[in-house]
C-alpha cells in the first residue's frame, strides 16, 4: 500500500543494515514499491543495482543540479544506455537549485534541458528538483512540457495548480509534518488527489512524528510515509489508508507500473 516515489538507499546511512531494512519494509511494513532516485552517474549505477537486487525496487537515473559541473557530453549516451535496463522507470533527479546562490545557473539549466531531451527521446517521465528556482524551472517546464513529478514540492498553491495544469504530479513528504509548515499543508489540502504522490527522500526529511531524539541526526525510511499520509489525510478530512491507496495507484500510473 505504501509506494515511496523518491528515496536514496545507496546513501551511507543505510550501509550497515540496507538489506535487512529493505526486506523488513517490504515484508512487514507494507511498502509495496520504492523508486531509488539518482544524483550522478555513480549513484545511477547504484540505483540500477538495487533495482536488480529487489523485486519491489525501481530506479531513476540522472544528474542532480548540484552535480551539473561534472556533466560531460558523454553523460547523455551513458545515461541513455542505463535507460535500457528494464527496471529503470524515470530520468532524474534533475532540475535547478539556487539555494546556495546558484552561481552556475546557466550550466544547471543546460544539464536540466539535456536530461529533459533524453527523457523525451526515451519516452520516460522525469523527476524534477526545484529549490528556490521556481521562475526558471517553470519557464523550462512550460517549454518542454514533460511527464513526471515535482519532487519535494516547495511552491505555492498557485504554482501547484500550474504544475497540475501541465500534467505533472506533486510529490510530498516529511516537510508537511514540520512545525510551521503552512505552505506545504495548504498545497497538501488543495492538490487534486489524482495528482498527489508520496515520498521520503530517504535518508532525509524525517517526519516530525518519527523523530526520537531531536539532538541526533536520524534517517528516514519508506515506512515513515504513513506519518506523512496521516498528516495529509487529517488535513483533508479523509481516511489514511484511503489516501495511501490512492497515492499508490497514482505512483504506479506515474511510473507506468500499473
Amino acid at each position: 500500500m505504501i509506494f515511496d516515489t523518491h528515496a536514496h538507499y545507496y546513501y551511507r546511512e543505510f550501509r550497515d543494515d540496507r538489506d535487512q531494512l529493505l526486506r523488513r519494509l517490504h515484508e512487514e511494513d507494507g511498502v509495496s514499491a520504492i523508486v531509488c532516485v539518482s544524483e550522478n552517474l555513480e549513484t545511477s549505477q547504484k540505483s540500477v543495482a538495487l533495482a536488480q537486487a529487489y523485486d519491489f525496487v525501481y530506479a531513476a537515473v540522472g544528474v542532480h543540479p548540484k552535480y551539473a559541473p561534472q556533466w560531460r557530453d558523454s553523460h547523455y549516451d551513458l545515461l541513455r544506455r542505463m535507460l535500457s535496463e528494464p527496471k529503470v522507470v524515470a530520468v532524474g533527479e534533475m532540475g535547478l537549485d539556487y539555494h546556495r546562490g546558484g552561481e552556475d545557473r546557466a550550466l544547471q539549466e543546460q544539464v536540466f534541458v539535456r536530461q529533459l531531451e533524453l527523457a523525451q527521446e526515451a519516452g520516460l517521465p522525469v523527476i524534477i528538483h526545484d529549490r528556490e528556482a521556481h521562475g526558471d524551472t517553470y519557464r523550462i517546464l512550460r517549454k518542454y512540457r514533460p511527464e513526471g513529478v515535482l519532487h519535494c514540492f516547495s511552491g505555492s498553491v498557485e504554482l501547484m495548480r500550474e504544475a497540475v495544469g501541465l500534467g505533472l504530479y506533486i510529490g510530498m513528504g516529511g516537510s508537511v509534518t514540520f512545525s510551521g509548515a503552512v505552505h506545504p499543508l495548504e498545497v497538501a489540502k488543495a492538490v487534486p488527489l489524482h495528482h498527489l504522490v508520496l515520498e521520503t527522500d530517504a535518508p532525509f526529511l524525517i517526519p516530525t512524528p518519527c523523530r526520537t531524539d531531536p539532538n541526533r541526526r536520524e534517517r528516514s525510511d519508506s515506512s515513515m510515509i504513513r506519518a506523512v499520509a496521516e498528516c495529509i489525510a487529517a488535513a483533508r478530512g479523509m481516511d489514511t489508508d484511503e489516501l495511501l491507496s490512492i497515492t499508490e495507484a497514482n505512483a504506479r500510473q506515474l511510473y507506468r507500473l500499473a
